[in-house]
C-alpha cells in the first residue's frame, strides 16, 4: 500500500521513508493538507498529516470522497480536526500520544534564557562587530519564582530544569503532578501565579477551556519584569492583548515558538512575501520578544518517536485494533 504523507520537512523525509520501507511506500509532500490540497490525497486510504494542517469538516468530506478511511497524524495535538465529522465518515484517526518531553522543555528553556540574556540581539550587534554591553543585561534564574501552567509530562520536564536553577516553584493543573510536587512545587491558582512569577511558561493543550488562557486580565497581572514562554499552542494567548501590554513597554522578554494564527504561515518561506497579518508584523519587532516557528518538537529524537509511533498506528488500523493513539474510533 501506498501512503500520502503531508506537510513532510526535508529533515524528516528520509525518516519516514527508513521507518515504512519493507512494509509500506510512502510518498512525501512538503505542502500541507488543506482544502487547496486535500484532492492530490483522491485513492489513498491512508494520509497522513503535521501539525498545522486544515481536517476541518470540508477536508474531511473531500478526503473521504477521495477514499481515505484512516488519518494518521503526526503529532501529539489534535485540535486541528473535526472529530465528530470524521466520526460520521466512519474514518480512523490516529495520533502520537506521546514522545520525548524533553524536546519541547528542553526548547522552552532555551527561549526563556534567550529573552532574558538578550542573546539574539547580543549575536547580531556582534556580527556587525559591535561589542557594548550596553541594553544586554539579565537576571540570574536562581532564587527567582517559575510558574509552570500545565505540569503533565512536559510540564514536569520543565520543572526539573527550574529546579536545576534553583527556583522558587509554582504550578496550576486541574490534576497535581506528584513529581512536581517531590520537587518542592507549590500548586496555586492561575491569578496567583500569574501575579507571583517571575518567569511564566505554558504546557496545557489547547482545548476550549484554556483558549486565550492568558487574556488581558492575566497579563495585567503579570508583573512588568516577568517573562513569557509558550511553546505549547499558539491559542492559550490572547497575541492582541499580548501586543498591546508590549506596546505599553511591559514584561522583561516573551518567547513564542507557537502563534495562534500561524496557520499558513509558519513553516513556509514568507520572506519574499508582504505580511498581511498586522498583528505578527508587530510582535517580532519587539526587541525583547523571540519568535520561533513550532520548533520545540524537533529534535531527533522527538520526531524519531512521533514516526515510530506513526507506523505502528498505521498497522494497528490495517489489523483492525485501536491503542491510546486511537482518537476515533473511540478505543475500545
Amino acid at each position: 500500500m501506498e501512503i500520502l504523507a503531508f506537510g513532510v520537512t526535508a529533515d524528516e523525509k528520509p525518516l519516514l521513508e527508513r521507518a515504512f520501507a519493507g512494509q509500506h511506500e510512502i510518498r512525501c509532500l512538503d505542502v500541507f493538507l488543506s482544502e487547496d490540497t486535500a484532492p492530490i490525497a483522491a485513492g489513498y486510504e491512508i494520509v497522513s498529516s503535521s501539525v498545522n494542517a486544515d481536517l476541518g469538516a470540508r477536508v474531511l468530506r473531500t478526503l473521504s470522497a477521495g477514499g481515505t478511511k484512516m488519518i494518521a497524524q503526526r503529532s501529539t495535538g489534535f485540535n486541528n480536526i473535526d472529530l465528530d465529522v470524521a466520526r460520521q465518515l466512519g474514518m480512523t484517526v490516529g495520533r502520537v500520544s506521546y514522545y520525548s518531553p524533553h524536546s519541547v522543555a528542553e526548547f522552552a528553556w532555551t527561549l526563556a534564557m534567550a529573552v532574558n540574556r538578550r542573546i539574539v540581539r547580543a549575536s547580531i550587534r556582534t556580527r556587525d562587530f559591535d561589542f557594548r554591553l550596553n541594553g544586554l543585561m539579565g537576571r540570574d534564574m536562581h532564587g527567582r519564582t517559575v510558574g509552570v501552567l500545565g505540569t503533565g509530562k512536559i510540564g514536569e520536564a520543565f520543572t526539573r530544569i527550574a529546579h536545576g536553577f534553583g527556583m522558587n516553584l509554582l504550578g496550576w493543573d486541574v490534576v497535581q503532578n506528584p513529581a512536581c510536587l517531590e520537587l518542592g512545587m507549590k500548586y496555586v491558582d492561575k491569578e496567583e501565579l500569574f501575579a507571583s512569577s517571575d518567569l511564566v511558561s505554558l504546557h496545557v493543550p489547547l482545548m476550549e477551556s484554556t483558549h486565550h488562557i492568558v487574556d488581558s486580565a492575566a497579563l495585567r497581572l503579570m508583573r512588568d519584569d516577568a517573562i513569557l514562554v509558550n511553546s505549547s499552542r499558539g491559542g492559550l494567548i490572547d497575541t492582541g492583548a499580548l501586543v498591546t501590554e508590549l506596546r505599553a513597554g511591559r514584561f522583561a522578554g516573551v518567547g513564542l515558538d507557537v502563534y495562534e494564527a500561524e496557520a499558513g504561515v509558519f513553516f513556509l518561506d514568507k520572506s519574499l512575501e508582504t505580511v498581511e497579518d498586522d498583528t505578527l508584523a508587530r510582535l517580532v519587532t519587539f526587541p525583547h520578544v523571540v519568535v520561533t516557528s513550532h520548533q520545540a518538537y524537533y529534535t531527533s529524537d522527538a520526531v524519531g518517536q512521533i514516526i515510530d509511533t506513526t507506523v505502528a498506528n498505521v498497522a494497528d488500523y490495517l489489523a483492525g485494533r485501536t491503542s491510546e493513539n486511537t482518537l476515533v474510533p473511540d478505543p475500545s
